[in-house]
């Protein structure tokens, strides 16, 4: 059964889980197939499982409803987590994608304050690894249709995408691993990037920073290398060929100008008002957090969800907002955005001067 397959990949792979080590999954009841099985898979390991399923329209109920002592009162068990477990799997399986469209932005800014500093730990523990964490999806009618697919197409490309018709799943990702292995080695002895192409004329310095070989342990799927640019270095213009989401929102040819690390203009065909909101409001939302390439070339085509989409492979991205600890970033925000461009169609990309990448693959 696939989804037992599934759920033995992200046991014992994507969370490494040992016997007495304690797990916490989260999820929508959506998702209750696949949480059976890894609750399945998890026990028998020799792991003590806790899990919490959220019901539909959660999130809307609380937003309109909640009074000021409900807004700042970080949810228990997320606390918990954070504070106390080995390992946080969250599976997405989402009722419907704008749900939380509308919603009072001033509570929630309230209750993003209030889970602030458990935010902090966890990315301080997700960063070492103290808390291992992996995000996966569980096949919805509301990402199928978002993805412009049928539920049984949605299916199929979810679990070709985490290699679970491979005939050992795991094998396939060890062996993701160690080519990429090589490409990390050499960004990581080299200081200067330059991201060249159709909209794209970026240049940034990784001195003292580390990239990353993201192998479907924190996200499964993945398939990317990534980093976090040295804040004040970050020159020149993006314009990404990907639309940009956020929140239910849509943002086209978002195209950034950047100088000294500081975002200083911005530009959008449409959804300008979207990253007006975000850089006029959000501390530390007008540097970069992260610069990454997508890797995973069993992924084609954009699906409307980031968990995918920045993976594929053939594309850069980079996020502005929150910087990675593992990777020596320093920027800090609550808001983490990933917008991608193609570079496919004649992108390049030159580590201290060499072109080390063209048309969306790797020269070394």
């Amino acid at each position: 059964m696939i989804l037992e397959k599934y759920a033995r990949l992200l046991v014992n792979y994507s969370l490494s889980l040992k016997a007495g080590e304690k797990l916490f999954v989260s999820s929508t009841t959506l998702a209750e197939p696949l949480v059976r099985e890894v609750y399945r898979e998890a026990l028998k390991v020799g792991a003590i499982v806790d899990v919490k399923m959220e019901f539909r329209e959660q999130g809307r109920i609380f937003y309109e409803n909640a009074g000021m002592e409900a807004l700042q009162r970080p949810d228990p068990l997320y606390k918990m987590m954070v504070e106390g477990y080995d390992a946080y799997l969250y599976i997405r399986a989402p009722f419907n994608l704008r749900e939380n469209q509308g919603v009072d932005g001033n509570k929630a800014s309230i209750y993003a304050q209030a889970v602030a500093p458990l935010s902090e730990i966890y990315n301080q523990r997700t960063a070492s690894r103290s808390l291992k964490r992996n995000l996966c999806q569980f096949p919805t009618q509301a990402s199928a249709q978002e993805a412009g697919m049928s539920l049984e197409q949605y299916e199929q490309f979810i679990f070709g995408a985490c290699k679970l018709f491979e005939d050992d799943p795991q094998a396939a990702w060890l062996a993701l691993r160690k080519n990429q292995q090589h490409i990390v080695d050499h960004l990581n002895t080299s200081s200067d990037i330059h991201y060249l192409g159709d909209g794209i004329d970026l240049k940034f310095s990784t001195k003292g920073r580390t990239w990353i070989n993201s192998d479907g342990q924190t996200n499964m799927p993945s398939g990317e290398v990534y980093t976090s640019p040295v804040e004040d270095s970050v020159n020149g213009v993006v314009r990404f060929s990907f639309p940009a989401l956020h929140g239910g929102y849509e943002v086209e040819n978002a195209t950034l100008y950047v100088k000294n690390g500081y975002i200083e203009k911005w530009e959008a065909s449409r959804g300008k008002e979207v990253l007006d909101h975000i850089f006029q409001n959000v501390e530390g939302s007008r540097r970069f957090g992260e610069a990454a390439i997508g890797t995973n070339y069993g992924i084609q085509r954009m699906t409307r969800n980031i968990l995918f989409d920045e993976k594929i492979g053939g594309t850069v991205h980079l996020a502005i907002g929150q910087s990675y600890f593992q990777t020596g970033g320093k920027n800090e925000s609550s808001i983490h955005w990933d917008m991608i461009t193609d570079m496919r169609n004649g992108g390049e990309i030159y580590a201290d001067g060499e072109k080390i990448y063209e048309n969306g693959l790797f020269l070394i």
